[in-house]
């Protein structure tokens, strides 16, 4: 998983917070902790799936662009992850005579396309307002 995906939860979560009020990506990347150029090209790819509406300009910004109670972790998922699971290298050669070695590239694409799939299933039953009840809990729980 790339941290593109924990970065736009973050994101719509912090922004689910503040309904009605714009963030800019400074303001997101810093309750992220992470580079304000991280968080545009993140928040570029859910204005694009329509999460997020923006306005430039002065006093512009992100705002939340949806209902997040129908917001699925998973639909995130698969906004910024989709086949991020399975790693950038894969073992095995087809030209070996090994049994091993000419197969397992393919064995392991099924282990992890079965891997997301499990994982997307997971994360359909968490939206964003879920998460943001989680982290209201959480507060409360300190205070």
């Amino acid at each position: 998983m790339n941290s593109e995906f924990t970065i736009a939860v973050h994101s719509l979560v912090f922004l689910a917070s503040r309904p009605d009020r714009m963030a800019t990506s400074e303001m997101i990347a810093h309750n992220v902790n992470t580079h304000p150029s991280r968080v545009r090209k993140v928040m570029s790819c859910l204005r694009k799936q329509g999460y997020i509406s923006t306005k430039e300009g002065i006093g512009g910004g992100y705002l939340f662009d949806g209902d997040p109670e129908q917001v699925t972790l998973a639909a995130i998922y698969r906004a910024t992850s989709i086949g991020s699971i399975k790693p950038g290298w894969c073992s095995g050669n087809d030209e070996e005579s090994c049994m091993v070695a000419c197969n397992m590239a393919d064995v392991m694409d099924r282990i992890f396309c079965e891997a997301e799939q499990q994982l997307l299933t997971y994360l359909q039953q968490m939206t964003i307002a879920g998460v943001l009840e989680q982290v209201r809990a959480a507060q409360r729980g300190k205070g």
